[in-house]
């Protein structure tokens, strides 16, 4: 399985690109990783994207854009001159399969606004919720210190009343404080959402990944998470039928992880490549440069122990690149996805 899948990989004709078109963001979540040192993506590199994508675009089978950040929505004028490229760049490409999505705090993600995105070829959404409003009010704080829940929940019930082509992955944190709430919130959840197929969730476990309150989150412990996964996704599984239904295909499945995929790149606002979302800060993260032109620096020393895996056949190593990577302490392993 990993040969056949590492060939896919390596076949050259198949691009993920994720995209931070700002570093800063609207929240402080108590958990958070990111230090928020980069800004709005200049035009320099917002060019360079559009470079790379036409560069690429006649070769590629397939094009997959992921908008990630900091808040990307905080520099949506980027994200809709990029997406406004693709677009018609692959209008020119009706065999080309092209695919957008996004990872967004929801907090500005009106109706009106996933209406345009969707003519921009973004249609799938990740969206965080820590749990009833006291519970998520604590940890996904905004930055200036006030509350997110109700804003976000009533864009979620605003996107549900549209008619918009849209999915939303709810991606449900799971801490140590706020399980005890979690059963009755899932309940809610099911019933305001989930009956529309447009809609799913996600439970996540939180992880230690860094950041200046690291040692104060709690963490479910590894040996409670089967069972806790189990109870909780037994909630929130909806059948075909639109009954509840314990498959418990909701929880996140450990799998291939995009940072060991060579086929996938994070293009930061400040034009640095990497890997990794979870890694910015590890200088073991940047592999190169993109340039103006679309051209791509990549030091091959630097790309290639994200790929050992596929070479080694370690499945670990294609599980969570991160681990076990020179340098500054990895995470547990764990599959990382954009958050």
């Amino acid at each position: 399985m990993l040969t056949r899948q590492g060939a896919a990989s390596l076949a050259n004709d198949s691009l993920h690109l994720i995209l931070l078109p700002t570093e800063q963001c609207n929240f402080r979540c108590t958990y958070c990783y990111e230090d928020f040192s980069t800004g709005r993506m200049p035009g320099s590199v917002v060019e360079g994207v559009k470079q790379l994508i036409d560069r690429r675009l006649d070769g590629l089978r397939s094009l997959d854009v992921s908008w990630f950040g900091g808040e990307p929505l905080l520099a949506l004028p980027v994200v809709e001159e990029v997406s406004d490229h693709i677009v018609r760049r692959a209008a020119t490409r009706p065999e080309l399969a092209c695919t957008a999505e996004m990872t967004t705090n929801g907090y500005t993600l009106d109706a009106a606004t996933v209406e345009r995105l969707a003519g921009l070829g973004i249609r799938r959404y990740q969206i965080s919720l820590d749990g009833p409003r006291e519970m998520h009010d604590r940890s996904r704080v905004r930055a200036d210190g006030k509350e997110s829940f109700a804003r976000i929940w009533n864009n979620l019930l605003d996107i549900k009343d549209s008619a918009a082509h849209v999915h939303v992955s709810l991606r449900i944190h799971l801490t140590a404080a706020n399980l005890v709430g979690m059963p009755d919130f899932l309940v809610q959840i099911r019933e305001t959402f989930l009956r529309d197929a447009r809609f799913s969730v996600r439970l996540k476990p939180v992880e230690h990944l860094g950041g200046p309150n690291d040692r104060n989150i709690g963490i479910v412990p590894n040996k409670d998470r089967s069972r806790v996964l189990a109870q909780l996704t037994a909630i929130v599984s909806v059948g075909d039928s639109g009954d509840p239904d314990s498959s418990g295909s909701l929880t996140d499945q450990v799998g291939v992880c995009y940072a060991s995929l060579p086929d996938s790149l994070v293009i930061r606002a400040d034009g640095s490549v990497g890997k990794c979302t979870v890694a910015l800060t590890d200088p073991a993260n940047t592999i190169g440069r993109l340039h103006p032109d679309g051209s791509l620096s990549i030091d091959n020393s630097l790309l290639r122990p994200w790929l050992r895996g596929w070479f080694t056949q370690d499945w670990e190593a294609v599980t969570c690149p991160y681990q076990g990577m020179p340098g500054p302490t990895a995470p547990p392993l764990l599959q990382i996805t954009p958050r």
